[in-house]
Protein backbone atom coordinates (compact mmCIF):
# COMPACT_ATOMS: atom_id res chain seq x y z
CA UNK A 1 0.00 0.00 0.00
CA UNK A 2 1.45 3.56 -0.65
CA UNK A 3 1.75 6.07 1.65
CA UNK A 4 1.32 9.44 0.75
CA UNK A 5 0.90 10.90 4.13
CA UNK A 6 -3.17 11.76 2.82
CA UNK A 7 -3.49 12.47 6.32
CA UNK A 8 -0.97 14.87 6.99
CA UNK A 9 -0.99 18.73 7.66
CA UNK A 10 -0.05 19.93 3.83
CA UNK A 11 1.49 23.40 2.42
CA UNK A 12 1.66 21.77 -1.53
CA UNK A 13 -0.84 24.54 -2.78
CA UNK A 14 1.72 27.03 -1.84
CA UNK A 15 4.31 25.70 -4.59
CA UNK A 16 5.23 28.02 -7.17
CA UNK A 17 6.36 25.81 -10.18
CA UNK A 18 9.54 26.18 -12.07
CA UNK A 19 10.76 25.20 -15.30
CA UNK A 20 13.79 23.95 -15.26
CA UNK A 21 13.91 21.84 -18.79
CA UNK A 22 16.76 19.34 -17.23
CA UNK A 23 17.63 17.43 -14.20
CA UNK A 24 18.11 19.61 -10.92
CA UNK A 25 21.53 18.92 -9.43
CA UNK A 26 21.66 21.51 -6.61
CA UNK A 27 19.99 24.37 -5.23
CA UNK A 28 20.52 27.44 -3.34
CA UNK A 29 19.27 30.74 -2.37
CA UNK A 30 21.33 34.33 -2.20
CA UNK A 31 18.93 36.21 -0.39
CA UNK A 32 15.44 35.79 -1.76
CA UNK A 33 16.50 34.68 -5.03
CA UNK A 34 16.61 31.03 -5.49
CA UNK A 35 19.19 28.95 -8.37
CA UNK A 36 18.95 25.98 -9.49
CA UNK A 37 21.73 24.18 -11.01
CA UNK A 38 21.36 21.87 -13.74
CA UNK A 39 23.04 18.91 -15.02
CA UNK A 40 24.06 20.68 -17.76
CA UNK A 41 25.36 23.82 -18.90
CA UNK A 42 22.77 26.46 -17.09
CA UNK A 43 21.88 27.67 -13.95
CA UNK A 44 18.34 29.06 -13.88
CA UNK A 45 17.72 31.92 -11.55
CA UNK A 46 14.17 33.18 -10.10
CA UNK A 47 14.67 36.57 -8.71
CA UNK A 48 12.08 37.10 -5.11
CA UNK A 49 8.81 38.22 -7.15
CA UNK A 50 10.47 37.97 -10.59
CA UNK A 51 10.31 35.44 -13.64
CA UNK A 52 13.02 32.50 -13.94
CA UNK A 53 15.92 33.07 -16.47
CA UNK A 54 18.47 30.72 -17.42
CA UNK A 55 22.10 31.63 -17.13
CA UNK A 56 24.60 30.00 -19.66
CA UNK A 57 27.41 28.86 -16.57
CA UNK A 58 29.30 26.10 -18.17
CA UNK A 59 29.58 24.44 -21.79
CA UNK A 60 29.20 20.59 -20.57
CA UNK A 61 28.09 18.98 -17.63
CA UNK A 62 27.74 20.99 -13.77
CA UNK A 63 29.64 18.25 -11.41
CA UNK A 64 29.72 20.64 -8.21
CA UNK A 65 28.53 23.60 -6.34
CA UNK A 66 28.89 25.68 -3.43
CA UNK A 67 27.89 28.85 -1.89
CA UNK A 68 28.27 31.43 0.65
CA UNK A 69 26.35 34.71 1.20
CA UNK A 70 27.29 36.38 -1.73
CA UNK A 71 27.65 34.02 -4.65
CA UNK A 72 26.87 30.55 -5.73
CA UNK A 73 30.01 28.04 -6.97
CA UNK A 74 29.45 25.97 -9.89
CA UNK A 75 32.17 23.55 -11.25
CA UNK A 76 32.33 21.27 -14.54
CA UNK A 77 33.59 18.75 -17.01
CA UNK A 78 34.87 22.24 -18.74
CA UNK A 79 37.21 22.60 -16.11
CA UNK A 80 36.01 25.69 -14.84
CA UNK A 81 34.36 27.27 -11.92
CA UNK A 82 32.45 29.66 -11.94
CA UNK A 83 30.76 32.06 -9.64
CA UNK A 84 27.46 33.46 -9.91
CA UNK A 85 25.45 36.51 -7.42
CA UNK A 86 22.93 37.37 -6.85
CA UNK A 87 22.17 39.70 -9.90
CA UNK A 88 22.86 36.55 -11.90
CA UNK A 89 26.02 37.95 -13.12
CA UNK A 90 28.37 35.18 -14.01
CA UNK A 91 32.47 35.09 -13.66
CA UNK A 92 34.98 32.35 -14.77
CA UNK A 93 37.38 32.40 -11.34
CA UNK A 94 39.35 29.16 -12.13
CA UNK A 95 39.98 27.32 -15.12
CA UNK A 96 42.13 24.03 -15.10
CA UNK A 97 45.54 24.43 -17.80
CA UNK A 98 44.64 20.76 -18.73
CA UNK A 99 40.45 21.46 -18.93
CA UNK A 100 40.36 18.29 -16.43
CA UNK A 101 36.96 17.82 -15.09
CA UNK A 102 36.61 19.97 -11.92
CA UNK A 103 34.33 17.55 -9.44
CA UNK A 104 34.68 19.10 -6.21
CA UNK A 105 33.86 22.74 -5.43
CA UNK A 106 34.00 24.53 -1.94
CA UNK A 107 33.28 28.06 -0.81
CA UNK A 108 35.99 29.61 2.13
CA UNK A 109 36.45 32.44 4.55
CA UNK A 110 36.76 35.49 2.93
CA UNK A 111 36.08 34.36 -0.59
CA UNK A 112 38.28 31.97 -0.94
CA UNK A 113 37.32 28.99 -3.20
CA UNK A 114 38.58 25.19 -3.13
CA UNK A 115 38.32 23.11 -5.76
CA UNK A 116 39.68 19.33 -7.09
CA UNK A 117 40.81 17.17 -9.92
CA UNK A 118 42.15 14.19 -9.56
CA UNK A 119 44.53 13.68 -7.11
CA UNK A 120 45.17 17.64 -6.76
CA UNK A 121 42.91 19.86 -4.26
CA UNK A 122 43.76 23.34 -4.61
CA UNK A 123 42.30 26.71 -2.82
CA UNK A 124 42.66 30.24 -4.11
CA UNK A 125 41.92 33.10 -2.20
CA UNK A 126 39.53 36.29 -3.28
CA UNK A 127 43.16 38.14 -4.60
CA UNK A 128 43.80 35.05 -6.09
CA UNK A 129 46.57 34.16 -4.73
CA UNK A 130 46.53 29.98 -5.29
CA UNK A 131 48.28 26.99 -3.12
CA UNK A 132 48.00 23.31 -4.64
CA UNK A 133 48.10 19.88 -2.56
CA UNK A 134 49.10 16.35 -4.01
CA UNK A 135 47.38 13.60 -2.23
CA UNK A 136 48.20 9.88 -2.14
CA UNK A 137 44.25 9.18 -3.99
CA UNK A 138 41.66 11.22 -5.42
CA UNK A 139 39.44 13.80 -3.76
CA UNK A 140 36.35 13.03 -3.13
CA UNK A 141 35.20 15.81 -1.10
CA UNK A 142 36.21 19.00 0.33
CA UNK A 143 34.99 21.17 3.15
CA UNK A 144 35.85 24.18 4.89
CA UNK A 145 36.22 24.46 8.71
CA UNK A 146 33.99 27.16 10.54
CA UNK A 147 37.15 28.55 11.60
CA UNK A 148 40.11 29.68 9.89
CA UNK A 149 41.38 28.72 6.95
CA UNK A 150 41.49 24.67 7.30
CA UNK A 151 40.50 22.56 4.35
CA UNK A 152 39.31 19.14 4.72
CA UNK A 153 39.65 16.57 2.31
CA UNK A 154 37.98 12.99 1.87
CA UNK A 155 39.68 10.10 0.05
CA UNK A 156 40.91 6.62 0.13
CA UNK A 157 41.61 5.37 3.70
CA UNK A 158 40.74 8.71 5.55
CA UNK A 159 41.08 13.00 5.49
CA UNK A 160 43.86 15.42 5.06
CA UNK A 161 43.40 18.31 7.01
CA UNK A 162 45.27 21.04 5.28
CA UNK A 163 46.28 24.58 6.21
CA UNK A 164 46.98 26.28 2.97
CA UNK A 165 48.81 29.19 4.75
CA UNK A 166 50.71 27.28 6.70
CA UNK A 167 54.30 25.62 6.02
CA UNK A 168 53.03 22.51 8.57
CA UNK A 169 52.78 19.32 6.83
CA UNK A 170 49.08 18.29 6.55
CA UNK A 171 47.52 16.57 9.73
CA UNK A 172 46.15 13.04 8.51
CA UNK A 173 43.13 11.24 10.07
CA UNK A 174 43.00 7.63 9.04
CA UNK A 175 39.97 5.09 8.51
CA UNK A 176 40.46 2.09 6.36
CA UNK A 177 38.03 2.68 3.47
CA UNK A 178 37.19 4.98 0.60
CA UNK A 179 35.86 8.32 2.24
CA UNK A 180 33.25 10.23 -0.40
CA UNK A 181 32.33 13.50 1.08
CA UNK A 182 32.90 14.90 5.05
CA UNK A 183 31.17 17.93 6.91
CA UNK A 184 32.54 19.71 9.99
CA UNK A 185 30.24 20.42 12.89
CA UNK A 186 29.55 24.19 13.41
CA UNK A 187 31.18 24.14 16.34
CA UNK A 188 34.39 22.83 14.70
CA UNK A 189 34.31 19.91 17.05
CA UNK A 190 33.75 17.16 15.00
CA UNK A 191 34.09 15.95 11.53
CA UNK A 192 32.12 13.13 9.69
CA UNK A 193 32.88 11.24 6.34
CA UNK A 194 30.07 9.45 3.90
CA UNK A 195 31.92 6.68 2.64
CA UNK A 196 31.02 3.82 -0.08
CA UNK A 197 29.67 1.38 2.16
CA UNK A 198 26.25 2.49 3.69
CA UNK A 199 27.71 4.07 6.73
CA UNK A 200 29.71 7.69 8.58
CA UNK A 201 32.70 7.63 10.02
CA UNK A 202 33.43 10.87 12.48
CA UNK A 203 36.31 12.04 14.93
CA UNK A 204 36.16 14.17 17.40
CA UNK A 205 39.36 16.82 16.33
CA UNK A 206 40.32 17.11 20.25
CA UNK A 207 41.78 13.52 20.51
CA UNK A 208 41.09 12.20 17.00
CA UNK A 209 38.20 9.64 18.67
CA UNK A 210 36.62 7.68 15.96
CA UNK A 211 33.53 7.56 15.78
CA UNK A 212 31.07 4.74 13.24
CA UNK A 213 27.58 5.69 12.32
CA UNK A 214 25.91 2.89 10.49
CA UNK A 215 22.56 0.97 9.72
CA UNK A 216 21.74 2.53 6.67
CA UNK A 217 20.32 0.88 3.57
CA UNK A 218 22.21 3.01 0.83
CA UNK A 219 24.80 4.89 0.69
CA UNK A 220 24.73 8.38 2.56
CA UNK A 221 25.01 11.01 -0.17
CA UNK A 222 23.40 13.95 1.58
CA UNK A 223 23.90 15.54 5.40
CA UNK A 224 22.85 18.75 6.86
CA UNK A 225 23.28 20.38 10.45
CA UNK A 226 20.66 21.49 12.58
CA UNK A 227 20.90 24.71 13.25
CA UNK A 228 22.15 24.60 16.94
CA UNK A 229 24.35 21.79 15.39
CA UNK A 230 23.19 19.64 18.22
CA UNK A 231 21.65 17.09 15.20
CA UNK A 232 22.91 15.84 11.81
CA UNK A 233 20.41 14.96 9.51
CA UNK A 234 21.26 12.04 6.76
CA UNK A 235 19.71 10.56 4.00
CA UNK A 236 20.35 6.92 3.33
CA UNK A 237 17.67 4.91 4.67
CA UNK A 238 13.62 4.44 4.61
CA UNK A 239 13.72 7.32 7.37
CA UNK A 240 15.01 10.54 8.52
CA UNK A 241 17.69 9.68 10.47
CA UNK A 242 19.19 12.36 13.13
CA UNK A 243 22.92 11.57 14.93
CA UNK A 244 22.87 13.85 18.74
CA UNK A 245 26.23 15.82 18.57
CA UNK A 246 25.04 17.72 21.57
CA UNK A 247 27.53 17.70 24.21
CA UNK A 248 31.77 16.22 23.94
CA UNK A 249 30.82 12.87 22.93
CA UNK A 250 28.65 13.30 20.40
CA UNK A 251 27.06 10.29 18.72
CA UNK A 252 29.44 8.12 20.99
CA UNK A 253 27.73 5.63 22.44
CA UNK A 254 24.20 7.00 22.01
CA UNK A 255 21.20 6.00 19.22
CA UNK A 256 19.99 8.14 16.41
CA UNK A 257 16.02 9.25 16.25
CA UNK A 258 14.64 8.04 13.08
CA UNK A 259 11.61 10.24 12.41
CA UNK A 260 8.98 9.98 9.26
CA UNK A 261 9.35 6.18 8.64
CA UNK A 262 8.34 5.44 4.79
CA UNK A 263 8.40 3.01 1.85
CA UNK A 264 10.59 4.97 0.34
CA UNK A 265 14.53 6.51 1.23
CA UNK A 266 15.49 9.91 1.73
CA UNK A 267 17.30 11.09 -1.07
CA UNK A 268 18.08 14.94 0.18
CA UNK A 269 17.87 16.88 3.37
CA UNK A 270 17.90 20.29 4.57
CA UNK A 271 17.70 21.61 8.10
CA UNK A 272 15.86 24.59 8.76
CA UNK A 273 18.42 28.14 8.90
CA UNK A 274 16.67 29.18 12.41
CA UNK A 275 14.28 25.74 13.54
CA UNK A 276 14.94 22.28 14.32
CA UNK A 277 12.79 21.60 11.50
CA UNK A 278 14.21 19.65 8.59
CA UNK A 279 13.11 19.08 4.93
CA UNK A 280 13.06 15.80 3.83
CA UNK A 281 13.37 14.65 0.27
CA UNK A 282 12.31 10.95 -0.67
CA UNK A 283 13.36 8.68 -3.87
CA UNK A 284 9.86 8.79 -4.79
CA UNK A 285 9.66 12.73 -5.44
CA UNK A 286 7.66 13.47 -2.09
CA UNK A 287 8.89 16.46 0.45
CA UNK A 288 8.25 16.36 3.62
CA UNK A 289 8.85 19.20 6.76
CA UNK A 290 9.52 17.24 9.54
CA UNK A 291 10.18 18.50 13.20
CA UNK A 292 13.15 17.18 15.14
CA UNK A 293 11.64 17.68 18.72
CA UNK A 294 8.36 14.98 17.99
CA UNK A 295 8.77 14.12 14.62
CA UNK A 296 5.80 15.99 13.55
CA UNK A 297 4.98 16.48 9.51
CA UNK A 298 3.76 18.81 7.14
CA UNK A 299 3.55 17.69 3.23
CA UNK A 300 5.36 19.95 0.77
CA UNK A 301 5.31 18.27 -2.14
CA UNK A 302 3.53 15.12 -3.43
CA UNK A 303 5.37 11.94 -4.49
CA UNK A 304 5.99 12.33 -8.71
CA UNK A 305 8.33 13.43 -11.17
CA UNK A 306 11.64 11.67 -9.91
CA UNK A 307 13.93 11.31 -7.13
CA UNK A 308 14.31 14.88 -5.15
CA UNK A 309 17.67 15.63 -5.79
CA UNK A 310 18.35 19.41 -4.60
CA UNK A 311 16.77 21.11 -1.67
CA UNK A 312 17.74 24.64 -0.29
CA UNK A 313 16.20 27.17 2.34
CA UNK A 314 16.73 30.95 1.91
CA UNK A 315 18.31 33.02 4.81
CA UNK A 316 14.96 33.45 6.71
CA UNK A 317 13.47 29.50 6.29
CA UNK A 318 10.44 31.23 4.93
CA UNK A 319 11.32 29.80 1.58
CA UNK A 320 12.23 26.28 0.30
CA UNK A 321 13.62 25.64 -3.06
CA UNK A 322 13.10 21.74 -4.48
CA UNK A 323 14.64 19.93 -7.66
CA UNK A 324 14.35 16.49 -9.43
CA UNK A 325 16.15 13.99 -11.50
CA UNK A 326 13.74 14.47 -14.16
CA UNK A 327 13.34 18.38 -14.13
CA UNK A 328 10.66 19.38 -12.24
CA UNK A 329 11.05 22.09 -9.56
CA UNK A 330 9.49 24.57 -7.56
CA UNK A 331 9.49 26.99 -4.27
CA UNK A 332 7.39 26.42 -1.16
CA UNK A 333 6.59 29.48 0.37
CA UNK A 334 6.01 29.10 3.76
CA UNK A 335 4.50 32.20 5.06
Amino acid sequence: MSDTRDNVASIVERIRPVEAGAPVVAAHFLGGTAFFALGEDDIVVVPEGGEPRRVPAHSGGILATAADADRVLTAGDDGKVVSINAKGETRTIVTDPKRRWIDRVAAGPDGAVAWSTAKTANVQTAKGQAKTIELASSAAGLAFAPRGMRLGIAHYNGVTLWFPNATARPEQLEWKGSHLDLTFSPDGKFLVTAMQEPTLHGWRLADRKDMRMSGYSAKVRSVSWSVDGDWLATSGSEQLILWPFEGKDGPMGKQPKMLAPYEHRVAVVACHPRQDVVAVGFEDGMVLLVRAEDGAEILARKPGGGTVSALAWNPDGRTLAFGTDEGEAGIVNLS
